[in-house]
This record gives C-alpha cells, sequence and structure tokens, in this order.
C-alpha cells in the first residue's frame, strides 16, 4: 500500500512538473515574441484587433506569471499567476474563434498552454498550495 502511495506521488509530480515546463516554456517564448514585437505576433494580434500595445501588456505579464509559478512560496501570486495564464489562453481561443479563425494551427496553441495551467494548477504539490479551512 505504501509503494503504490509513493508511486502515485512521484506520478503526481512528474505531472505536474512536465506540464508546469511546458507551460512556462511556452509563455516565456510566447512573452519575449511579445515584447520583441515579432513580426507573427504583430499580425496576430492586429488580425484579432487588438492594438499592438497590448503585446507589450500581455508579454510582461507572461514573463512575470513564468517567475511566479516557478519559484518558491508565494502561494497568493501563484494563484492569481495561473488565473492569469487561464484567462489569457482562453481569451486567446475565444478571439481566435470570434473572428472565424477556425485554423487548427491558430487554435491549438491557446488550447494546449490552457490545458497546461489546468494540469499544471491541478498536480501543483501541497507546498505550491493556499491552504483552504
Amino acid at each position: 500500500m505504501e509503494t503504490t502511495q509513493k508511486t502515485q506521488g512521484k506520478g503526481k509530480w512528474i505531472t505536474y512538473w512536465i506540464a508546469t515546463a511546458l507551460l512556462a516554456i511556452g509563455m516565456l517564448q510566447s512573452g519575449i515574441f511579445a515584447i520583441l514585437r515579432n513580426d507573427q505576433w504583430v499580425k496576430i494580434i492586429t488580425d484579432l484587433g487588438y492594438p499592438l500595445y497590448f503585446l507589450t501588456i500581455l508579454g510582461v505579464w507572461k514573463i512575470l506569471g513564468v517567475i511566479a509559478i516557478l519559484i518558491p512560496r508565494f502561494k497568493l501570486l501563484k494563484e492569481w499567476a495561473y488565473a492569469g495564464f487561464f484567462f489569457a489562453m482562453t481569451g486567446a481561443f475565444a478571439s481566435h474563434l470570434a473572428i472565424g479563425d477556425h485554423n487548427i494551427k491558430g487554435l491549438m496553441g491557446p488550447f494546449f498552454q490552457a490545458v497546461f495551467v489546468v494540469v499544471s494548477w491541478y498536480f501543483r504539490p501541497a507546498s505550491r498550495k493556499i491552504e483552504m479551512n
């Protein structure tokens, strides 16, 4: 019984870190590209009807969010970062659909990043969770 619990605990830990790594890499990369106003990101944001300054705001918040979820402690800040990532990715997904962009390539990024947010949040270790009374 004890071995099963350890194996399950290790599986949760591995799942958490894989999802968190994929989330962090995706958000960091897109945050940097947004701040640098990469041509591809400029096209995406203007096609969606958002102003260019939105790239700087998103880019800075994505990078700060990655830092928040990776550093130890600051549990409440982590909750806000996860929420922000979830809203940004589901908002991006919805924005593509709202303008009639049903291109799978454009939808997959936000969709999978939203999945990584949920999986990372759900499997995070107790040391990274706010205790609810």
